[in-house]
């Protein structure tokens, strides 16, 4: 004999009742969870970036002592200096940037099931990220050219 189905009259059993909002909360438990994690690494990950160009532009700048004293003492106007310097680092940026778009391009559909209510192609993520790291960029880079600003040309003319 096979199950019957309940009447109207009769009390159904409830076997593990819970609100509604337990179930979703379990149920969006490890998405959310993923999102957490990718959220703490794009973090990381972004230090990380401005913590290398910030040393490589630094690294750069003291290399150069000389050059920018030298540049400085010819008659070389700060701004140039500064400009010389911003473009170095954010020549770098930039290169990234294109290299990491076009990766990221390349390995949206692996991610699409990670998203939700959004394209993995969405225009304004990839530019509001993209300028956010430019903008992060710009910042590391902004610290050595003003630390190249203050370089004596006179003492670097004695180094000479």
């Amino acid at each position: 004999m096979g199950a019957r189905e309940p009447f109207a009259d009769e009390p159904t059993p409830v076997g593990s009742a819970r609100p509604i909002v337990m179930s979703v909360d379990r149920t969006n438990a490890q998405p959310r969870m993923v999102a957490r994690l990718c959220s703490i690494f794009g973090i990381i990950a972004l230090l990380l970036a401005a913590t290398g160009l910030y040393g490589v532009l630094s690294y750069g700048v003291a290399r150069r002592t000389n050059e920018i004293g030298i540049r400085m003492a010819l008659g070389a106007k700060p701004g140039d200096v500064l400009a010389m310097i911003l473009k170095q680092g954010m020549t770098l940026v930039l290169v990234g940037l294109v290299v990491g778009l076009a990766s990221a391009l390349a390995l949206t559909r692996m991610m699409k099931t990670l998203l939700f209510q959004i394209e993995p192609t969405d225009p304004i993520t990839f530019a509001g990220v993209s300028a956010m790291l430019a903008l992060v960029a710009l910042m590391a880079c902004y610290v050595p050219s003003r630390r190249a600003l203050r370089i004596d040309p006179l003492r670097a003319l004695r180094n000479e």
